[in-house]
Protein backbone atom coordinates (compact mmCIF):
# COMPACT_ATOMS: atom_id res chain seq x y z
CA UNK A 1 0.00 0.00 0.00
CA UNK A 2 2.79 2.40 0.91
CA UNK A 3 4.60 1.68 -2.38
CA UNK A 4 1.47 2.63 -4.39
CA UNK A 5 1.21 5.96 -2.58
CA UNK A 6 4.86 6.73 -3.27
CA UNK A 7 4.44 5.89 -6.96
CA UNK A 8 1.29 8.00 -7.12
CA UNK A 9 2.98 11.02 -5.53
CA UNK A 10 6.00 10.64 -7.84
CA UNK A 11 3.69 10.54 -10.83
CA UNK A 12 1.91 13.69 -9.59
CA UNK A 13 5.23 15.44 -9.08
CA UNK A 14 6.44 14.50 -12.55
CA UNK A 15 3.16 15.55 -14.16
CA UNK A 16 3.14 18.92 -12.42
CA UNK A 17 6.80 19.52 -13.20
CA UNK A 18 6.29 18.80 -16.89
CA UNK A 19 3.13 20.92 -16.99
CA UNK A 20 4.82 23.95 -15.44
CA UNK A 21 7.92 23.50 -17.59
CA UNK A 22 5.72 23.47 -20.71
CA UNK A 23 3.87 26.59 -19.61
CA UNK A 24 7.20 28.27 -18.90
CA UNK A 25 8.59 27.39 -22.33
CA UNK A 26 5.47 28.63 -24.10
CA UNK A 27 5.58 31.86 -22.09
CA UNK A 28 9.27 32.38 -22.83
CA UNK A 29 8.69 31.78 -26.54
CA UNK A 30 5.81 34.24 -26.64
CA UNK A 31 7.81 36.87 -24.77
CA UNK A 32 10.73 36.35 -27.15
CA UNK A 33 8.49 36.81 -30.19
CA UNK A 34 6.98 40.01 -28.77
CA UNK A 35 10.40 41.42 -27.95
CA UNK A 36 11.73 40.56 -31.42
CA UNK A 37 8.73 42.20 -33.11
CA UNK A 38 9.18 45.40 -31.09
CA UNK A 39 12.91 45.46 -31.87
CA UNK A 40 12.32 45.00 -35.59
CA UNK A 41 9.74 47.79 -35.67
CA UNK A 42 12.06 50.10 -33.73
CA UNK A 43 14.91 49.35 -36.15
CA UNK A 44 12.65 49.88 -39.16
CA UNK A 45 12.92 46.31 -40.41
CA UNK A 46 10.16 44.32 -42.07
CA UNK A 47 8.07 42.16 -39.76
CA UNK A 48 6.56 40.00 -42.49
CA UNK A 49 9.64 39.04 -44.53
CA UNK A 50 8.81 41.52 -47.27
CA UNK A 51 5.35 40.15 -48.03
CA UNK A 52 3.28 43.31 -47.88
CA UNK A 53 -0.03 42.02 -49.21
CA UNK A 54 -1.12 40.18 -46.04
CA UNK A 55 0.86 42.15 -43.48
CA UNK A 56 -1.00 43.27 -40.36
CA UNK A 57 0.80 46.63 -40.22
CA UNK A 58 0.83 47.36 -43.96
CA UNK A 59 -1.33 50.49 -43.75
CA UNK A 60 0.94 52.12 -41.16
CA UNK A 61 4.25 50.83 -42.51
CA UNK A 62 6.77 53.40 -43.67
CA UNK A 63 9.36 51.02 -45.10
CA UNK A 64 10.37 51.58 -48.74
CA UNK A 65 8.85 48.33 -50.00
CA UNK A 66 5.47 49.04 -48.38
CA UNK A 67 5.47 52.58 -49.76
CA UNK A 68 6.23 51.19 -53.20
CA UNK A 69 3.46 48.60 -52.99
CA UNK A 70 0.96 51.22 -51.83
CA UNK A 71 1.99 53.52 -54.69
CA UNK A 72 1.70 50.70 -57.24
CA UNK A 73 -1.73 49.59 -56.02
CA UNK A 74 -3.09 53.07 -55.45
CA UNK A 75 -4.93 53.24 -58.78
CA UNK A 76 -5.99 49.59 -58.73
CA UNK A 77 -9.27 48.54 -57.19
CA UNK A 78 -9.35 44.78 -56.82
CA UNK A 79 -12.37 44.76 -54.53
Amino acid sequence: MKQKNINKSRRKLLTRTLRYATVGLISAGTAGAVIKRRRLRREGKCLNRGICKNCAVFEDCGLPRALSVRQATKGCNHG
